[in-house]
């Protein structure tokens, strides 16, 4: 892995959805990243945390508010074509020709890139083979299951060789064999000396398969380091569980104090006064 020239670099991006309404969405909030060149780069957060809205600024699909971002060298606002053109991803949807057959759409695909026939066939045999989807070749797509279809899609990319690979969540929908497929492809993708950005809700999958993890929440970056930083993170994390067998309801709209420590956040069940429950969770010494 190189990481003397960045293959992507973000700078303090912005992007707001309805931005001249009552209902802006600031989706992204100032958000930096560097990716190195061969490198697997992991974005975690919770559902609208912003995953999917970086990818689809890096990969051209949607404008910047404000900030800059650059793949290999290339603004993806100015140069958006040579951007497409040194790029694959694999986002949320699943773009697969459904009345197509799996052979076809793979077939369908290299064609899309230039590949010549002997070499669509040589390919495309072996993502069958690697994806395990040699039962299913001559199978129209409409006819498989989520789980197929994700990972037609997540095999298509890998047949032609892009600097840069995006893929938003590629083990959605997957059954335990075919993800362990799909990260082993990976892996050997970026040994290859390709890019991999990817996103997932799954810490242990970004552990296992990443060189570096960043977690963003509400589009604002919030940790990042390899696997074994951001496991470090949580080890001076302290929850505090507290069950009061009676309280006021008044109390509960008083805020709880520790004084050596800074809490992250709290909730309450209201809904039965004599079993409330505070959770707080807690930075600081054990």
């Amino acid at each position: 892995m190189s990481s003397s020239v960045p293959a992507i670099e973000a700078e303090a991006l912005v992007k707001i959805y309805h931005e001249n309404s009552a209902n802006a969405v600031r989706a992204l909030d100032g958000l930096s990243l560097h990716v190195c060149k061969g490198e697997i780069f992991g974005l975690l957060g919770q559902n609208g945390a912003g995953k999917t809205t970086f990818l689809r600024i890096l990969t051209t699909l949607t404008r910047a508010t404000a900030g800059r971002a650059s793949l290999l060298g290339l603004d993806v606002e100015r140069k958006g074509l040579q951007v497409r053109q040194s790029i694959c991803a694999v986002l949320q949807e699943n773009a697969v020709e459904l009345y197509l057959s799996v052979e076809d759409n793979l077939r369908t695909y290299g064609r899309f890139h230039s590949l010549g026939g002997a070499e669509i066939s040589r390919r495309s045999a072996q993502v069958i083979e690697q994806f395990g989807l040699g039962n299913h070749r001559k199978q129209k797509v409409i006819d498989l299951s989520g789980g197929l279809k994700r990972r037609l899609q997540v095999s298509k990319v890998l047949m032609v060789d892009k600097p840069v690979v995006f893929l938003d969540e590629p083990t959605t929908g997957m059954d335990p064999i075919s993800k362990r497929a799909t990260l082993d492809a990976l892996r050997e993708q970026a040994d290859r000396g390709r890019t991999i950005l990817l996103t997932t809700h799954i810490l242990e999958e970004a552990e296992e398969l990443c060189d570096t993890i960043a977690i963003i929440d509400h589009g604002r970056l919030v940790a990042l380091g390899d696997p074994n930083t951001i496991k470090s993170y949580g080890s001076a994390a302290v929850d505090i569980r507290v069950t009061y067998s009676a309280l006021p309801q008044d109390a509960l709209a008083t805020p709880v104090a520790f004084p050596a420590y800074a809490a992250q956040a709290a909730t309450y069940d209201t809904g039965n006064l004599y079993r409330c429950k505070s959770h707080f969770t807690v930075r600081g010494s054990r």
